[in-house]
């Protein structure tokens, strides 16, 4: 990839792809997630993804607890003990059946709720991926659909890529050490298909599609849940011009990125490469200026 920072309208272009396919993507719309973990059941079995352990962790339903080298989808479960206060309306339809936000009659007293937060967390398949940036042997490339994919037959286990995600996605397996992420189906994007988890997807909480179009639709979708009285609701790694030039699988969320377990300003580490070079090289040339300096003032006369 030539660009390393800032918004880019095509990164598969950028790659050096000269197809007309548009960039696809996941909008992930966290308001309709009932939690079921069809999407991770359909991943572990499209992509033959191992068997991660069925302990629960002692925080919720989570059995998964983030994305790992062989968990590719993650549905979070937040218990969230929300106070809500006074509220001026009933219940907020949240436009599926049978799923409503609660609410309050006017002059009603505060008291304590209780509240399901459900979200299935993916890769982001970033604009500017830093995995992708700092990989040493080629394992990662830009796919010409705009998304990132890891090729295990050349990855020799360095991680680089597991610290240069602001993430916190891609990992390794320990058995071999190589590392492994989702591949937004790749193989099946190549045969006109959507990704498994989408297909799975009971309630089109995970949506599939051109990224133009799926970001035009979280708008409205954004717009239709402010209309409904939640105002909390918000988009997540929508904007081309946030810390990774935006997100190719981004979310609608109703509270805050840390809620999710999220990074609320993510940042590609490639984005101050140039900066830091430049800083470098400038101690490089005062020290190079001193030190002939110093050798010039000890010359014999």
């Amino acid at each position: 990839m030539d660009s390393l920072w800032g918004p880019l309208a095509d990164p598969a272009a950028d790659a050096g792809y000269r197809g007309d396919r548009p960039r696809v993507g996941f909008f992930t719309d966290t308001s309709i997630c009932i939690g079921c973990k069809a999407c991770e059941v359909a991943c572990k079995e499209w992509n033959d993804v191992p068997e991660d352990g069925l302990n629960l962790l002692g925080m919720s339903f989570d059995n998964t607890g983030a994305l790992g080298a062989s968990t590719w989808r993650h549905v979070a479960f937040v218990e969230q003990d929300r106070r809500l206060g006074q509220q001026d309306a009933g219940p907020v339809d949240l436009g599926l059946p049978g799923f409503e936000l609660p609410g309050r009659t006017p002059g009603e007293h505060p008291r304590s709720e209780f509240r399901w937060l459900m979200a299935s967390d993916v890769c982001k398949h970033c604009t500017h991926a830093g995995c992708l940036d700092v990989c040493p042997t080629g394992a990662l490339f830009r796919t010409e659909f705009g998304t990132v994919v890891v090729q295990q037959d050349i990855c020799n286990g360095c991680g680089y890529c597991v610290s240069g995600c602001p993430y916190g996605v891609i990992d390794r397996r320990p058995d071999d050490g190589r590392a492994w992420k989702c591949t937004l189906c790749y193989d099946r994007l190549r045969g006109d298909l959507e990704p498994a988890c989408a297909k799975a997807c009971p309630t089109k909480s995970i949506q599939f599609g051109p990224l133009d179009e799926l970001r035009e639709r979280a708008a409205q979708r954004l717009d239709e849940l402010h209309d409904a009285g939640v105002p909390e609701a918000r988009l997540y790694g929508h904007d081309p011009a946030d810390g990774v030039g935006g997100d190719g699988a981004f979310f609608l969320l109703l509270d805050e990125p840390e809620v999710y377990g999220l990074p609320p300003d993510p940042v590609v580490p490639t984005r101050d490469l140039v900066s830091t070079w430049k800083s470098a090289g400038a101690a490089a040339a005062a020290l190079l200026a001193v030190s002939v300096s110093v050798f010039l003032g000890r010359r014999p006369r």
